[in-house]
């Protein structure tokens, strides 16, 4: 037991003593962590940013002009008016997500066919291709903002409004008879009494024109059983994860390193066995991603606010993936013939479990079959354990079933490396 503390003990001291690994594991997760949870909403204080696009306003009709004065008051978007070239060229440059045409004409267009068929007058919209889902909110934005400033218009006692409905009812008169034909005919000329009332009326008493709006609102509200949602919280489980994991890449090659300089060999010379090198060796490593860990998310909890709801079951969840880490390590020394070749594999299976365990970004993104693939993968049992313990604010039954996923892996990762190891050596 004293020469597995004595080599536990060399083992950290020389982790601290390299500068650059402390670097490497512990600044660069808080770094990224820092820059990927202001993206993903930061510490939810609700300054979410508007959506800035473009609007090109060629159209000089009232309706035209309601649709584009709408645009801009809407509190979801940033409205910025210019010219098609410039608008077309900063959506090509990236510099701008969507822009929104309301070309000459669209207003008379679009009032005459509310209650004709045939062809629709068009809105051209361009959009950077990158951004496909902003495209689809400015859509429906914009098909609010047009069924508002046509119906104000048309249903009001303005001038343009009493045209598009005489227009209609000239167009319908020399159509066949039918009875859709009879009841447009009835609603027309119902819409004309009105609109000559409205007309009729003083400024002051006159409808306001505002036109038909959705008919509810949304009342929405956050659910969690945690604090209030801080995207710093993922951010640093993602970061942190995929940092110690490479520190974990160190930890087998340091093995291999070893295995090339004869240290090793003189390691086994001693009367020390195998088996208490590697238990050494893994504990160490394990030592340092739990220090690692704990260190990253006190960063968090310090600048960022991030809370852990649940001490006990994040201590749990941070020592299982800590001992999944250095097993991992262990088995990339076990399977790796240099350490340049096993560096080179080994990196790559760490970004592919990272990836894959939501580092990046939340699985829930994810399409269903890959989410369902994910629960094989080590790392995503790790992420959605530090969420459920931070943000999330889930009970230690949770923490349990993600450690115990973890300590699983640990358990294979660490029974394949022993195998291999006295493979070799036989």
């Amino acid at each position: 037991m004293t020469a597995i503390i004595a080599m536990i003990r060399k083992d950290l001291i020389l982790y601290l003593n390299d500068k650059r690994a402390l670097m490497l594991n512990l600044l660069m997760p808080i770094v990224l962590a820092a820059f990927f949870g202001s993206l993903f909403g930061g510490a939810g204080s609700g300054n979410n940013s508007k959506i800035e696009i473009g609007l090109v306003q060629q159209d000089s009709s009232v309706i035209g002009r309601k649709v584009g004065d709408s645009l801009k008051r809407d509190a979801s978007l940033t409205v910025k008016e210019m010219s098609l070239q410039e608008a077309q060229d900063k959506v090509r440059a990236g510099k701008l997500m969507v822009a929104v045409v309301i070309p000459a004409g669209f207003g008379d267009a679009a009032g005459q066919s509310l209650f004709q068929s045939g062809d629709k007058p068009e809105l051209p919209v361009y959009y950077d291709p990158s951004q496909s889902t902003v495209l689809a909110m400015v859509k429906g934005l914009l098909t609010q903002h047009v069924m508002q400033g046509v119906t104000g218009e048309v249903m009001g006692g303005g001038a343009s409004g009493a045209k598009f409905t005489d227009d209609s009812l000239q167009k319908l008169e020399g159509s066949p008879a039918s009875e859709d034909k009879e009841a447009l005919v009835g609603l027309l000329g119902s819409l004309k009494k009105f609109q000559e009332h409205e007309a009729a009326k003083p400024a002051k008493e006159a409808g306001s024109g505002a036109g038909m709006s959705v008919p509810f609102t949304t009342k929405d509200e956050a659910l969690s059983s945690g604090p209030k949602y801080n995207g710093y919280a993922h951010a640093f489980a993602g970061m942190g994860v995929q940092f110690i994991l490479f520190m974990g890449i160190d930890v087998g090659i340091g093995i291999l390193l070893a295995r090339r300089m004869g240290i090793w060999n003189r390691l086994l010379a001693a009367p020390i066995t195998m088996s208490q090198v590697l238990l050494s060796r893994a504990l160490s490593g394990a030592m340092i991603a739990a220090g690692l860990m704990v260190a990253i998310f006190l960063a968090a909890m310090l600048m960022f606010k991030v809370e852990i709801t649940n001490v006990a079951g994040f201590a749990l969840v941070v020592v299982a993936f800590a001992l999944m880490t250095a097993s991992f390590g262990l088995l990339i020394a076990a399977f790796g013939k240099t350490p340049e070749a096993a560096r080179g594999l080994a990196t790559f299976a760490t970004l592919i479990l990272v990836m894959l365990g939501g580092a990046w970004v939340p699985t829930f993104v994810f399409p269903a079959w890959m989410q369902q693939l994910t629960v094989v993968v080590p790392t995503r049992w790790a992420v959605d354990g530090l969420d459920a313990m931070t943000w999330r604010g889930l009970g230690m039954d949770v923490a349990l079933q993600t450690a115990g996923v973890q300590l699983a892996f640990a358990v294979v990762f660490g029974t394949l490396a022993i195998w291999r190891f006295r493979a070799q050596d036989r």
